[in-house]
């Protein structure tokens, strides 16, 4: 089971009720040599800011943090939201974590906000403007994190993004629609789906265009492809299903535009669910992969079979961090034979 796709992880710091957000952090920067030791080839953190939800809204810096405190897991973003900033500024950062943890740094980048307008627009007022211009915003990221050179005609043209050195972060694109899948293919670079945002809405036809469009680059002559799926293994199927309820009662609040904590189970299974969203929630169940690790493993091996994807990337979701780390240990012993 699970032999043939590699195992990763997408930290979120999210904030849970009843604590600082703060320890959100403190918890990210622990469980990356954690999962390490139990063999998962990324760790990936995410970017999101003003939020009341998500405390991880500078992953570069969290990034350093943890490249100091592990040896050979892959570390890398997912991702930076490349509108809201130079891309020089974006290489630089990565260039110094690329020294500082050379041959382990991936750069996932995204179009998307990762935010409200509001807060969007005082990250760089110039916001939707550098959206439209993603491409070549990528194209000249591209440039300096390889240490390539950018085009003749540049005004840029002999900027060099420091530190140089012999090895460089890999990029990957980032997205939950066709868009980006299109921009990977067109750039020769690797793609991540968020198939956690729909629960997998749109992934087999993001990833067709991917590989159906695909151009061959120096650094990625074939596609290669991963996907971020939400992921939940306890002990029992009832533990599991008490775990997964914080995440049912936490989503049905921001789709009433509530960004709040995540709540603990208990305040979840005392949330008013309307007769819809226990409906939409029994379908999500159906098709999540949470439960026991055998349970899990066969769902995310089907998953992944069904769409041909290279890696995938777990997010998981509880308000106990014991509960989240017991899960990887679980999920990890049980795709014991998964080529990390």
């Amino acid at each position: 089971m699970c032999d043939a796709m590699r195992l990763s992880v997408l930290d979120q710091s999210m904030i849970v009720s009843g604590r600082a957000p703060a320890e959100s952090i403190r918890e990210t920067l622990a469980l990356g040599p954690f999962v390490e030791a139990l063999g998962y080839h990324r760790f990936w953190l995410s970017e999101h800011h003003g939020s009341d939800s998500i405390a991880g809204s500078a992953p570069e810096i969290l990034l350093g943090a943890l490249a100091a405190r592990t040896e050979k897991i892959r570390l890398g973003s997912a991702g930076i939201m490349l509108p809201h900033y130079s891309s020089l500024k974006v290489a630089e950062q990565f260039r110094v974590l690329e020294a500082l943890a050379p041959g382990r740094i991936d750069l996932g980048v995204g179009r998307a906000p990762g935010s409200d307008g509001r807060t969007a627009f005082a990250l760089n007022p110039n916001a939707a403007e550098a959206a439209n211009a993603f491409p070549a915003q990528l194209r000249d990221l591209m440039a300096w994190v390889g240490n390539t050179g950018l085009p003749d005609n540049h005004p840029f043209r002999g900027v060099q993004a420091q530190p140089v050195g012999p090895t460089a972060p890999n990029i990957w694109i980032l997205g939950s629609s066709l868009y980006g899948a299109q921009v990977a293919a067109f750039f020769g670079l690797p793609y991540c789906y968020a198939y956690f945002f729909t629960e997998g809405e749109g992934a087999a036809e993001a990833l067709a265009v991917y590989r159906q469009t695909y151009r061959p680059s120096a650094a990625n002559p074939a596609p290669q492809s991963a996907i971020a799926v939400s992921a939940l293994a306890a002990e029992s199927q009832g533990e599991a299903e008490h775990l997964f309820s914080s995440r049912e009662a936490w989503r049905a609040e921001r789709e009433h535009g509530r960004f709040g904590p995540l709540p603990s189970p208990e305040e979840a299974i005392a949330y008013p669910f309307t007769e819809a969203e226990r409906r939409r929630n029994s379908q999500i169940r159906e098709r999540a992969a949470f439960g026991t690790p055998d349970v899990v493993c066969q769902r995310l091996r089907a998953t992944g079979d069904a769409l041909g994807v290279d890696d995938l990337i777990l997010v998981t979701a509880t308000h106990d961090p014991q509960a989240r780390r017991r899960s990887f240990e679980l999920i990890a012993s049980a795709a014991k034979n998964i080529l990390f």
